[in-house]
């Protein structure tokens, strides 16, 4: 369609100002083609330089002035040839004046689709703003601009400007970089144009919209607060995952001659019968079946409808929220963005309210949506206030897909100050950790941003692009080397890294790396090896440190009870095995059986008392890794009155052990799921108990 193509008109500056960032510039430029090449093959662009020795533009030749401003290409349909000509793009030697350029890209334009254009037209600016733009014949800069806006805005034309700064701009005369923002900043004001400052190569890449999408609305309708209020609403898609373009099917069977040949692939599915493999099966004949268990079930077309799940269109408020209830990492699929319906005052007004309303209460709104009719699954998501900060910008909301229980996977993680002493960091090892990260930052105080998001380009989209177009030359061409500018968004900074080697250094000097060897046999089974008489020195077990041996029976998958050599680590390992969910809840089970056997045991012995305090402080810890408080307060409170009945020296010497281990309960701050407050824990073991 006419509306979906695009006119543009690349304004570059090539003066002396500009050399050192040609190379960017011109990537730039040949990413914008290789992707129009790709999605949008029927667009036009044009390219004009100012800053040339030379001038080679209509405009002179008409009406005079317009010097050091050369028409690279004139607007034309993009294909291979432009990237050539844009690859290797001429060096100026002269400063050049933006505003004159933009004049005979302006004119190019008009003259070029004369008014029958319905289509997008666009014009682009690049350059650093360092040269003076010289007085005007008559009136001033700004009432040039001004002018100059108002074409543009008369026509439909948009125009956007990149401002490459950064190193460029030492040296540069500060009052001429002011005065050129402040003009530039006047065409945003006077026409729909947008200003973009960038500071290192890989924003550049970044800054140029390459690929226009045109909003689509996937909702139109109201949103329904109550039955007797409704608020008119369009809904779409903010944010999208970039994907790469769909591969087609190419056959190469058509003769060379046929010029008209299309090499489409089509594909045909026929469905023979199991009985007789040469009897085709009709469509009326065949019907589709789930697989349950060794059967197939067969539900027919009508069967099939009248068990599917028919909602109305339409999007209901199901309630508030506050905001700190729905995490961040609740989100699923993409963001879209609900807006007012274009015209309607009254529905803008309502938005408004209801934004600044959740906003000042910090609420969210939990809505169920139904996008459109026949739609056969509900949307349940969230709706985030969205205030605009430009008056000439409506409030918003922007939503998000929240998951059902079925969605949601917990991955439980716990606390570093969960593990023992000999595990946490020393001050020398936190100070080398804190430098490395403020080494890393890219978001320093001192700087700008770095690698934000809406001036990065995707890497392996872009070298994709780059590929294809080396390959549509070449058949044979072998995948390039990753380019620099990209190596940038995926490696660290070289001479960061240079700088800052000492902190790498020291980061690396203050923790010492040991490799752990993998075992084939648990310590349980080399001990039982041993009591049946196989040899110590099996598969190197002898070699082994005696930690690496703990370490492996933890990850042995195969313990499936608590033994009496090493109860500990047969614990850790039942407790970590992932292939049924009740593993945690036996291990657990049977550590609670192993900890009773042990304290109650008759005789009683000093290596029972020990071995069921390093049982204990293991419960303890498993307990939190995987959010089962409850099971460890209970236990021990039943086993201290339990231990009541017991010899009562005997309680008194774990009572106090209990107290120097610190195996107490276990507080909320421990895990959020215990009901225990932290006073009540630390209160639990501060009277030892007395004789009755």
């Amino acid at each position: 369609m006419a509306r979906n193509k695009e006119k543009m008109v690349m304004v570059l500056d090539v003066g002396p100002s500009m050399h050192a960032v040609l190379p960017e510039v011109e990537k730039l430029c040949t990413m914008l083609i290789e992707k129009k090449l790709i999605h949008h093959r029927a667009d036009e662009v044009g390219f004009v330089l100012f800053g040339t020795e030379e001038t080679d533009n209509e405009l002179t030749n008409e009406v005079g002035g317009y010097e050091h401003v050369t028409v690279l290409r004139n607007m034309k349909v993009v294909d291979g040839d432009l990237v050539d000509g844009v690859q290797q793009l001429p060096r100026g030697t002269v400063r050049g004046d933006y505003l004159d350029a933009i004049v005979v890209g302006v004119d190019m334009l008009i003259k070029d689709y004369k008014g029958s254009f319905k289509g997008r037209k666009r014009i682009c600016l690049i350059t650093n703003a360092q040269c003076p733009v010289k007085d005007p014949d008559e009136g001033t800069k700004e009432d040039q601009v001004s002018m100059i806006a108002k074409q543009m805005d008369e026509k439909g034309i948009s125009f956007e400007t990149i401002v490459v700064r950064g190193l460029l701009s030492v040296g540069a005369d500060k009052r001429t970089l002011e005065e050129n923002d402040h003009l530039l900043n006047l065409f945003s004001i006077k026409a729909s144009a947008k200003i973009v400052h960038v500071q290192n190569p890989c924003s550049l890449m970044g800054a140029l919209r390459t690929r226009h999408i045109s909003p689509v609305t996937i909702f139109r309708g109201e949103l329904e607060i109550s039955l007797k209020m409704k608020i008119k609403v369009w809904v779409y898609k903010k944010t999208a995952e970039e994907k790469f373009p769909t591969l087609k099917k190419y056959s190469d069977k058509a003769p060379p001659t046929d010029k008209f040949a299309t090499h489409d692939v089509k594909v045909d599915y026929e469905y023979q019968s199991v009985e007789d493999p040469d009897k085709v099966v009709p469509p009326e004949q065949r019907i589709k079946g789930y697989r349950y268990g060794p059967q197939v079930v067969p539900i027919s077309s009508a069967e099939w409808d009248a068990v599917k799940f028919k909602p109305e269109k339409g999007v209901k408020l199901l309630g508030f929220a506050d905001a700190s209830n729905v995490r961040r990492h609740y989100y699923v699929k993409d963001v879209n963005i609900f807006i007012a319906e274009s015209g309607d005052t009254r529905a803008t007004l309502a938005v408004s309210a209801l934004a600044r309303a959740m906003k000042e209460m910090n609420k969210v709104a939990i809505v169920r949506c139904v996008w459109r009719q026949g739609q056969q699954n509900v949307v349940v998501g969230v709706l985030t206030p969205n205030i605009s900060e430009n008056d000439n910008t409506a409030d918003s909301f922007y939503f998000n897909t929240l998951p059902f229980i079925e969605d949601v996977r917990e991955f439980q993680f716990p606390s570093f100050s969960n593990f023992p002493a000999s595990w946490q960091p020393n001050d020398k090892q936190q100070d080398a950790a804190d430098e490395l990260v403020k080494m890393l930052d890219l978001a320093p105080s001192s700087k700008d941003d770095v690698l934000l998001p809406e001036f990065t380009p995707n890497p392996i989209l872009e070298r994709f692009y780059r590929f294809l177009e080396l390959k549509s030359r070449e058949a044979d061409a072998a995948v390039p080397p990753l380019d620099g500018t990209l190596r940038r968004i995926t490696e660290p900074d070289p001479e960061l890294v240079a700088k800052n080697k000492y902190v790498l250094d020291k980061f690396r000097s203050s923790f010492e790396v040991k490799v752990n060897p993998k075992l084939k046999k648990s310590t349980q089974r080399v001990m039982e090896d041993n009591r049946a008489g196989g040899s110590d020195e099996e598969d190197g077990l002898l070699d082994a440190p005696p930690e690496a041996l703990a370490v492996r029976s933890s990850d042995d998958t195969h313990v499936d009870e608590i033994g009496d050599s090493n109860p500990v680590q047969d614990f850790e390992a039942m407790i970590s095995r992932r292939d049924s969910p009740d593993w945690i809840g036996k291990a657990i089970q049977k550590m609670k059986n192993k900890i009773s056997g042990l304290l109650l045991s008759r005789p009683y012995q000093e290596i029972n008392n020990s071995t069921a305090l390093d049982c204990l402080e293991a419960l303890r810890k498993g307990c939190i890794m995987e959010q089962e408080p409850k099971q460890y307060n209970d236990f021990l409170r039943e086993c201290i009155d339990e231990n009541k009945l017991g010899d009562h020296n005997i309680f008194t010497r774990f009572y106090r052990d209990l107290a120097s281990k610190g195996l107490t309960l276990i507080s909320k701050t421990e895990a959020p799921d215990s009901e225990v407050p932290e006073d009540e824990a630390r209160r639990f073991l501060l009277k030892e108990p007395k004789e009755e």
